[in-house]
This record gives C-alpha cells, structure tokens and sequence, in this order.
C-alpha cells in the first residue's frame, strides 16, 4: 500500500537538497508533485559499432485495432484468436514465442517505455523503424501512427533512430489501385520523411545526410527510379539496400545491410568478405522459426535453430569483427518469425544478457527486470494520478541512470 503523505515528504525533502543537479522542473497541476526531467544519459560500452535494432510498429489490440474489438492480424495471422486462454491465461497468438508483458499495442506509451529502457540498458544505440509509408491501406496508416508515437519518445530516453522503407507497399497499393502513380506516390513519402523525420536532433545522419534503409527494392528496380524519387529530398540520403540489391539504386545507393537467410552463416560470410565498397551494416539475430503456415499465411518456412543465445552470440561475433560500423539486430519483435530479442517466456532476458555482455555495457539483468517492474507499476496503477507522477520520476531517473534512485520510489510504491 502506497503511504503518500509521508512519501510526499520524503520525495519534497529528496528534491531540496538536490536542485543543482537537475535539467528541468515541471510540477503536475493534478497532485502538485515536482517531477524532476533529467536529461538521459548514455550507457557507457567498450564496442565503439553503432547498434541499431530493426522494430516493427505493426501490433495492434483490441482496444487500438480498426475494426474496433478485433485483435491485429499480426497478432492472429488467418486463424489465431486471442481470445482464446490456455491454462496458464496465455492468450492464443501467431508466434510460438510469447512476449513477457503479453500482446501489445505498439502504440501503446508504457509498452513504448518498456522497450525502449531495454534496449537503451542493453547497450543499443537506436532503431531501425520498419515504415510503411503514407499509404492508407490495410493496416499502414495504424502502423505509421505507431511510428510517430515511438519517434516521440525517443528522445527522452536517449536513443536515434533512422526509417527503413517498405518499397513494396507502393507496388501492393498500385495492383489494389489505391494509387495510379509509383513515382509520385513514393515522392510523397520521402517529402513526408523530411518534413517530419530527417530534420529531428536524433536521427541518425553519416556525414549529414539522413540515413535511409529500403527492404529491398521490390518494387522500383532502376536508377532512374531513386533519382527521381529522391528528388524531391534535400540533402540526399545515406542510402542502403539489402545486401546484394545496391545495383537496383545504382549511385543513389551509398550501402546495403545484411538480413537473414536460410544458409545462415554462410551467407554472413559472404557478405562480409566480399569486395562490395559501399558501406556495409551487418546483421545478428537469435535465429529464425516462423509461424506462417501454423497461422495460415504464406510466407517462409526455413528455420534457423537459436540454440539458446548460440546463434545470436555467433552471428554477433561476426558482426563485431566485421569492418562493418554499423550493426543491425534484426529483430526486436517480429513474433512471426520468431526473431525477437524482446524478452519472452522461452528466453527471458538471456538474448539481451548475451549482447550487454558482448557490448561492455556495465550494466546487467537486475536492471533489465527493473524496467519490467516499471513497466508492471505502470500498467497495475494506471488510474491512479498520484503514482504515476511518481513513475514519471522513475522514468526520468532511469533515463538519467540514477537507478538506485529509480529502485528506491518504486520499493516506496510495493
């Protein structure tokens, strides 16, 4: 049981005698508690590789879904229902992996917190966002809100981010004659990425320009496409494709990035020996186990055995030994394919452990579960104003890496 008149005193007394080391002060006009906005601060590591995680922004509930009451299809593919419990009260999704705080919302701002303090407490540097454009079809125009939720907190945390475009997305709109135009319709998106995305403090930028990731190109296959659709950018991008695909840009394309496929290894190899001079980003994950044809879709059925964190730690040594200064994780939760770094029951936090570690992150998995005990006060107290101000101020600590501080609130709330 919260004590608050006697917290309420300690916290004031706590705030006295420790003005001089805050960045900014802001009192809730609900409970007049000072929550003091500490500026993040970086986690110190010995690896000097940028380490970005590649995030979908796809997951919907029932209470975020279009329709309204339905569940997201990347949370049911064709025939999963969430509805549905098993003895344990885990509900039915597409994945044979399950997220530690359960299904979400990736719209969701505690689920949001929740993820971005682990990744920033496991030593990545930012994210990768998975984007689908300005398109209104499906469940693009969800996704992209999603985007711009996740874009409005990282800043706070302390974490870039860059785009990875969904090319593909301008193609399945033009057979569903959504649009009539390719070209145009892919200029409107880059417009749209610099007039809300390229121009924040944290995005990341190689020799100022804007670095943009393209998931293919599946659907604009030539030179003279980019250079068209880039025009209307100004800087140009730092422009990557898939590994091997850079030709189909031509002089857009300044890099390709590793991915996954089913040779595993020796295609990472390849990638990181040959004698492509472009730049490279490589790629580690904890493997791959998709659930498409369990949930009915069509999609890849090839399967890379984790082994616990043996896959994950192999591709990320290879990754770290590479000339390569960039390191995509691929990913952070794509339960379909069962490449989530995301704690859930199958791993816990072992996936995360195993990159502080290979990282120098001086940090360990007590600070990990301090953020999933956040993350459970948040959402056990969601409608008591008083408690949440005070779970502001853990926010602010954590970003801050006063965790001792941010330990001892939370020890005041249980």
């Amino acid at each position: 049981m919260v004590n608050i008149p006697l917290y309420c005193c300690a916290l004031f007394l706590w705030i006295s005698c420790n003005k001089k080391n805050h960045d900014v002060t802001r009192v809730s006009y609900q409970t007049d508690t000072p929550v003091i906005a500490f500026h993040p601060v970086p986690v110190q590591k010995t690896v000097n590789k940028k380490v970005f995680v590649h995030l979908m922004p796809w997951f919907e509930t029932k209470q975020t879904n279009q329709p309204a009451g339905t569940w997201g299809q990347h949370w049911t593919m064709a025939d999963r229902n969430p509805d549905i419990t098993d003895a344990r009260g885990d509900r039915q999704i597409a994945s044979f992996y399950y997220p530690l705080i359960g299904p979400y919302s990736s719209g969701d701002t505690d689920v949001i917190e929740y993820q971005l303090l682990l990744m920033k407490f496991s030593g990545i540097d930012g994210v990768f966002i998975d984007w689908p454009g300005t398109l209104n079809l499906y469940d693009y125009a969800e996704n992209a809100k999603n985007t711009e939720t996740i874009i409005s907190m990282l800043q706070e945390v302390g974490l870039n981010f860059a785009i990875v475009y969904e090319d593909q997305n301008i193609n399945i709109a033009y057979h569903h004659q959504a649009i009539s135009n390719k070209i145009a319709a892919a200029e409107t998106d880059m417009h749209f990425l610099q007039t809300h995305f390229f121009n924040q403090k944290n995005y990341e930028h190689i020799d100022g320009k804007p670095v943009l990731l393209d998931f293919g190109p599946q659907t604009f296959m030539t030179e003279k496409d980019w250079t068209s659709i880039f025009s209307v950018l100004d800087p140009q991008p730092a422009f990557f494709t898939l590994w091997s695909l850079s030709a189909d840009a031509g002089k857009n394309a300044v890099g390709e990035f590793a991915w996954i496929n089913k040779d595993n290894l020796k295609s990472l190899h390849e990638f990181y020996d040959n004698n492509y001079r472009g730049m490279k980003i490589a790629s580690a994950y904890p493997g791959f186990n998709p659930y498409y044809t369990a949930g009915g879709w069509s999609g890849p059925t090839f399967v890379i055995p984790s082994n616990g964190t043996e896959n994950f730690q192999t591709t990320l040594d290879m990754a770290l030994n590479s000339n390569a200064s960039y390191i995509q994780l691929p990913t952070w939760n794509d339960y379909g394919e069962g490449t989530m770094l995301e704690p859930t029951d199958k791993f816990q936090y072992s996936l995360l452990t195993a990159l502080q570690q290979s990282l120098g992150v001086g940090l360990t998995q007590s600070d990990l579960e301090l953020v999933a005990r956040f993350y459970d006060l948040r959402t056990k107290y969601i409608h008591n104003v008083w408690v949440q101000d005070q779970l502001n101020q853990v926010f602010y600590f954590m970003v801050s890496l006063q965790l001792s501080k941010a330990k001892d609130i939370m020890d005041h709330l249980q």
